[in-house]
């Protein structure tokens, strides 16, 4: 999970990240770099360190405009955007793929390569409130990060632009060192991913873009999450979601006010907000721990013997103290020991409530009755639930206990993903974080989600996943920062993030 720090490993271990990452990562030997011209890698780390600072100019560039889609704000011009940075980087046939929604960005890089790769990306970010940052989320300052290193701070920082940018770093370093990619490139980018990627498999199943995605051994979404010892997660799949709102409405249902009355009224007026109250609370169990919507397990997979045992061996390795800490709690659900509140991470559906608001919420009171109460919601999904299975329940739930008035409007979502360890896809990340002497963690399953269930299912059907070394934290959260200049000798500074996606190349072509 990132952000968690496992164990510290052991000194042998510890010297031996300090020399390969510190140091400049040792890039020779192994199965990428027998593909390789002699004297290659050397020539792109040069290539890498002399464009350094226009590798993080590029980053903060990007981050000053940000393409918001809940707002519907630069949406345009974040397409536009996507689309130079693409063209600078090297890719052809760049193109505006249009949807019902806010476009997609496609190109491709061809050298004649056996294989091909695909790379998804966002250009979009969530929203921000600027009075929560410590640094102005559009300047993009570069500010010390006590532990880490010089950090770029910003809305978008880790998620996404700061790796995705450490990836055309790695495209711009291989075109100024003149070494030709060992594998061709399909990128796809969209704008609707931070809400629920409504559109995108439209986007993804145009046909051109759906010939060229086709054609890849693989997708990977870049994702820099190297905890404090180093150490990272290959994961073998990810939580489906789907986001909505609940609305409960004086004029929907037939009772309470149409607009906000005054509260002296309750004694005789309904109220659509405790009308709200009582549809969410029969969704889940008494602690809101459990969902309880008709049929909503019934399709659930239980984890497997070998998914068990991935969790088993990576909580030997966690500090379950520091990870309390970093979330601000005290106990976990049940009061679970950590291996079982793993277990119950990766194998439970869960149904969270966002926001609630209804009628006044600024200083002091306000004597209301409000006439409509919403509240925002997001259900994670695990194999073998979908999407369209979950709305439909919810809404048969919603009817079958009376509250057929209670609104349910979904803005997005996507199935759960998950990727055959033995792809090669998840070989290739393996054999890059060993070559580099990073600690990999296989994990059955990230609880967050993607819309990699696009590439995955039907028709596309091509593994997916995320890779890459470096760090950054605070995703849709204030200060949000991706670190540029490591101080941690076992974590990557932009530099070295960028080989390891050079590295990710070359392993990608050669692996078996």
């Amino acid at each position: 999970m990132p952000g968690i720090d496992p164990a510290a490993p052991s000194r042998r271990a510890l010297i031996r990240s300090a020399a390969l990452i510190g140091g400049g990562m040792a890039l020779t030997g192994g199965s990428g770099a027998a593909i390789a011209a002699d004297g290659d890698m050397a020539r792109i780390r040069k290539a890498a360190q002399a464009n350094r600072d226009a590798d993080i100019k590029r980053i903060q560039d990007w981050i000053a405009l940000p393409s918001i889609a809940a707002e519907n704000l630069n949406m345009a011009q974040g397409a536009a955007y996507m689309a130079e940075l693409m063209k600078d980087a090297g890719f052809a046939g760049i193109e505006t793929v249009p949807s019902d929604g806010h476009p997609g960005v496609f190109g491709t890089i061809d050298v004649g390569a056996k294989r091909t790769l695909g790379i998804y990306f966002m250009y979009d970010v969530k929203q921000f409130d600027p009075a929560e940052w410590s640094s102005p989320p559009l300047e993009a300052r570069i500010v010390d990060k006590p532990g880490w290193g010089k950090a770029i701070v910003g809305r978008g920082a880790i998620n996404q632009k700061g790796p995705q940018a450490t990836f055309l770093a790695a495209l711009h370093a291989m075109k100024s060192a003149g070494v030709k990619l060992p594998v061709n490139i399909v990128l796809l980018a969209e704008g609707e991913e931070e809400i629920g990627s409504p559109n995108f498999k439209q986007i993804a199943t145009t046909p051109k873009v759906l010939a060229a995605l086709k054609r890849c051994e693989g997708i990977f979404i870049p994702a820099c999450w190297q905890g404090a010892n180093g150490e990272v997660q290959v994961n073998l799949g990810s939580k489906g979601i789907i986001e909505l709102e609940l609305i409960a409405s004086g004029e929907k249902w037939g009772r309470g006010p149409k607009g906000d009355v005054h509260s002296s009224y309750k004694a005789m007026i309904d109220s659509p907000t405790w009308r709200l109250v009582q549809a969410l609370q029969t969704l889940v169990s008494p602690d809101g721990n459990n969902v309880v919507i008709g049929g909503w397990s019934d399709n659930v997979r239980p984890l497997t013997a070998r998914e068990k045992a991935l969790i088993a061996q990576a909580a030997k390795g966690m500090d379950e103290a520091q990870m309390k800490a970093s979330f601000g709690v005290t106990h976990w659900i049940d009061d679970l020991p950590l291996e079982q509140a793993l277990v119950r991470l990766a194998q439970e559906p869960t149904a969270n409530i966002e926001g609630l608001v209804a009628g006044y919420t600024g200083p002091g009171g306000k004597t209301v009755l409000p006439g409509k109460a919403v509240a925002k919601l997001d259900f994670r999904l695990v194999p073998n639930q979908t999407r369209a299975e979950a709305e439909q329940k919810l809404r048969a739930h919603l009817d079958k206990n009376g509250f057929s008035d209670v609104e349910a409007i979904v803005s997005g979502g996507y199935d759960p993903t998950e990727v055959a360890e033995d792809s090669l896809l998840i070989k290739a990340e393996l054999a890059t974080y060993a070559k580099m002497g990073v600690k990999a963690n296989l994990n059955p399953r990230l609880a967050g989600s993607w819309p990699g269930a696009v590439f995955t299912a039907a028709p596309v059907s091509i593994p997916a996943g995320h890779f890459g070394i470096g760090h950054g934290s605070g995703a849709h959260a204030p200060d949000e920062y991706f670190v540029v200049d490591s101080t941690n000798p076992k974590v990557a500074g932009i530099t070295d993030a960028t080989m390891g996606f050079v590295e990710m190349l070359y392993q990608m072509a050669a692996v078996r």
